[in-house]
């Protein structure tokens, strides 16, 4: 009898544990943004730079629940033209997470900036943040941006995970 309340206990605590979860969205990967000049490649209403940037790796994370979040991304430069290899005139990035992207979700397409991370010569830049995340955000997709508002990166491999395991 004491081994199964034992048991039921260490079950029902388990259980309890990652019923409260919070929902971490993960991207695994950073890409560039791979368009010809002069051309748009827009991701719902955020248009793309006017020309191709590549990186070497990256990663983000948010917490849907909490806004807390992250990301980091090495090597982000541009590839073509005289900067080819350099991150050009860009300095300073920032985050963006799009929820509910395009019109196919039934919901308002929502973008939600973090404050902004300097962008190093060689590309590189990491962030530690909180956002105030919309209450629905389906289909989760984070940018990497100019400050003025074009995306140059964008996040890939995207895996969602409850936190309580971590």
């Amino acid at each position: 009898m004491r081994k199964l309340c034992l048991t039921l206990f260490l079950a029902f605590t388990a259980t309890s544990v990652f019923a409260q979860g919070d929902t971490v969205v993960r991207w695994r990967g950073i890409q560039g943004v791979i368009t010809a000049p002069g051309v748009d490649n827009p991701v719902g209403q955020i248009h793309s730079g006017a020309g191709p940037w590549t990186t070497q790796g990256g990663n983000a994370r948010i917490n849907l629940t909490t806004g807390e979040g992250s990301f980091e991304v090495d090597g982000l430069v541009m590839n073509g033209g005289i900067a080819s290899g350099t991150p050009g005139p860009v300095v300073n990035v920032v985050g963006t997470l799009v929820c509910n992207p395009g019109s196919s979700t039934g919901f308002v397409e929502t973008a939600v900036d973090t404050p902004t991370a300097s962008l190093s010569t060689a590309g590189n830049a990491e962030l530690s943040f909180k956002i105030t995340v919309p209450t629905t955000c389906n289909n989760p997709l984070f940018l990497i941006r100019v400050p003025s508002g074009r995306w140059i990166a964008t996040g890939t491999k995207p895996a969602t995970q409850s936190a309580a395991r971590y």
